[in-house]
């Protein structure tokens, strides 16, 4: 981090220059610009702004590393965990997905990760600070734009800083811009609690200054006022939250469950805790009342929009994307995504799309009419081959840990995506954009709040005139087609109205929706139920083998020379062969696995190594190392708990 933020404050052209990664960020900046002179003027400023955006759309940040290789394990998402010696492997990062991992030197792109973190950091620093001295109440229309931009960067920087928090813990905390000395570069870490407090301040500030989505220009592909209300509400939620700690906090509780003796798992005072809940209930009803962002009536159509790079400015769901570019940025379709092989019809280069899984549970957790859509729009249980010449969609078989993520699917992608992959036959961008917040996790956030401050979820106190029972049901029947809401209904009436209870179908209802989306895992840790809930997959899991098909019937079609899977045929359900079972295909099934005569039972053999590390040798280890050069680099400033050994 040391040698990249010298670039920041002796490279000159750096402070002004920056990297595309969409469109809106395509510009020229000259190369020797004074920066004393940059912060009175909107356009060399708004290149700074662009150049900390410009770094979210690196490998080492939201275009492969913070959208998905750090969101797993959790018990839904896997990250290719099959067997002890993957579920252990060094140098690709399964060994800290499945929190194997004991030294600081596993995983070089921990330490890449971080250090571009923190280079976009130092851009935005160099941003707020320099707009300091502009009065908030300004009229100058100038200087208004140029706290626009101010109100992005501290957006930015507390969502950077978030991400630190929650995937690190207690991180060097600088909001300053580095001095010409270094003097102020190795400063130590600070509490987790001091840095998300401070946050909370700066969105604070940032919302004044931010227009909502939809105005000045502004599409969903910046951080708005919608972004900063949400995210404010976020950061209070895991303020208010469990996490494992370096030592035991004074006037905190600890958790009866789970919590080591030398880095117990701890949160804020029950009073605290009702504070930081009531605060997150103010912004989420900002973000609600505006009207601004509402729920696609369509998650089918949610994800085709994603998946075709088309921003969806009617109904705004996607609350912030990281833009990307097309041929230069994002793996989301390539190293997440329904797989799909070399020289099919959609590309001359197949996909590496095992970097996340999901199991078997996730699917039986469905609704079992088949009518959540989300089933099969999440759980991609096919791959797609290429048979003599042909491109052909294939089952899986009995492989209930291996289950393609189908969110981001080849079928959906651009057709400039498309033009590209049939003549170029080797890894590029997909350019899709990830999106950072839903509109859909603001509901599941509400109805949480409003359930744990009224004690159960069909009063509206403090809201915005919604129940949490009412705000969970937005979120559960848009996955239902118009004829079956009643069906979806029906099971949202059935929840009872005790507190714990309704919170229960909230956590079940965050998988239904997030699966793959890199915001499972974050939530279970704050609920200090990742653990809980690893056993009970595996749990789940044990029983499901004797429930699952020993065989899956589905039929096949051929459309414009493309063999696909008739999805209304397949018989996910049914014990029995059907009785016209010779016109259809079949694969050996996740029920094999239960079978008396199945002695070898693979998969039950290897279930113990998903995950298996999180609480040997220190319980609820979920948090990464800091990698063992930065900590060499720090002068002796920082050092890794959590019994991480350095090399």
């Amino acid at each position: 981090m040391k040698n990249i933020i010298k670039t920041i404050v002796f490279g000159g052209a750096a402070l002004v220059a920056f990297s595309s990664c969409s469109d809106f960020l395509d510009q020229k900046s000259p190369s020797d610009t004074d920066a004393s002179n940059v912060w009175q003027s909107t356009y060399y400023t708004q290149n700074v702004l662009n150049k900390a955006y410009g770094l979210l759309c690196e490998d080492y940040t939201y275009s492969q590393v913070l959208c998905y290789t750090f969101m797993t394990n959790s018990d839904v998402e896997f990250a290719n965990a099959y067997g002890e010696s993957n579920a252990k492997a060094e140098g690709k990062g399964r060994d800290l997905n499945n929190y194997y991992a004991d030294n600081d030197a596993s995983f070089a792109k921990t330490r890449d990760a971080w250090d571009h973190i923190y280079e976009s950091i130092e851009y935005c620093n160099n941003i707020i600070t320099g707009l300091n001295g502009i009065d908030a109440q300004t009229t100058d229309k100038t200087e208004k734009q140029l706290l626009q931009y101010k109100g992005e960067a501290l957006t930015l920087r507390a969502m950077l800083y978030h991400e630190l928090v929650r995937n690190w813990g207690d991180v060097p905390f600088k909001t300053e811009p580095t001095k010409n000395d270094l003097s102020n570069i190795n400063t130590g870490k600070t509490d987790r609690d001091v840095i998300m407090d401070a946050l909370i301040a700066d969105l604070e500030e940032a919302i004044n200054y931010l227009p909502w989505a939809g105005q000045n220009s502004y599409t969903t592909e910046h951080v708005t006022k919608g972004y900063a209300h949400a995210l404010l509400a976020q950061i209070a939620l895991q303020r208010s939250g469990w996490a494992i700690r370096e030592a035991a906090k004074e006037g905190y509780v600890t958790a009866s469950e789970n919590s080591d003796p030398t880095y117990p798992t701890q949160r804020c005072s029950d009073e605290d805790r009702a504070k930081y809940y009531k605060l997150a209930l103010t912004h989420l009803n900002e973000v609600i009342s505006s009207g601004k962002h509402q729920l696609n009536p369509s998650f089918d159509n949610e994800w085709s929009l994603i998946n075709s790079q088309t921003l969806d400015t009617q109904y705004q769901e996607n609350i912030f994307e990281v833009p990307m570019g097309l041929g230069n940025s994002s793996e989301l379709g390539y190293g997440i995504g329904v797989r799909f092989a070399d020289n099919s019809a959609y590309a001359l280069k197949g996909n590496s799309s095992a970097n996340v899984q999901l199991p078997s549970t996730l699917f039986w957790k469905y609704d079992h009419s088949g009518k959540d859509t989300r089933r099969d729009i999440t759980c991609a249980n096919f791959e797609i081959k290429v048979d003599n010449g042909v491109t052909t969609e294939t089952m899986l078989g009995n492989k209930p840990f291996n289950i393609y993520c189908g969110k981001w699917d080849v079928r959906k992608f651009s057709k400039d995506w498309s033009a590209i992959a049939k003549i170029k036959n080797a890894k590029f961008g997909t350019g899709i954009n990830f999106v950072k917040l839903r509109y859909s996790q603001v509901l599941l956030w509400y109805a949480e709040v409003m359930n744990e401050l009224n004690g159960n979820p069909d009063v509206a106190t403090g809201g915005c005139g919604m129940t949490a029972r009412q705000a969970l049901a937005l979120v559960h029947k848009r996955a239902y087609a118009d004829a079956d809401k009643a069906v979806a209904q029906s099971y949202i009436d059935a929840i009872p109205s005790d507190k714990d209870a309704f919170f229960n179908a909230i956590v079940d209802e965050n998988a239904l929706e997030f699966a793959g989306e890199g915001v499972r895992k974050y939530e279970l840790e704050r609920w200090n139920l990742l653990s809980a809930k690893i056993d009970q997959m595996k749990a789940d899991y044990m029983a499901q083998i004797y429930e699952y098909p020993e065989k899956l019937y589905y039929k096949t079609y051929t459309e414009n020379g493309l063999v696909k899977i008739d999805m209304s045929s397949i018989r996910w359900y049914d014990t029995e062969a059907p009785e016209n079972a010779a016109d259809y295909k079949y694969v050996t099934f996740w029920g094999d696995e239960g079978k008396e005569s199945n002695t070898k039972k693979t998969n039950v053999a290897n279930l113990e190594f998903i995950s298996g590390g999180l609480n040997t040798p220190v319980k609820n280890r979920y948090l990464l190392p800091i990698y063992s050069s930065t900590i060499n680099e720090s002068e002796g400033s920082l050092q890794n708990s959590y019994g991480f050994i350095h090399k």
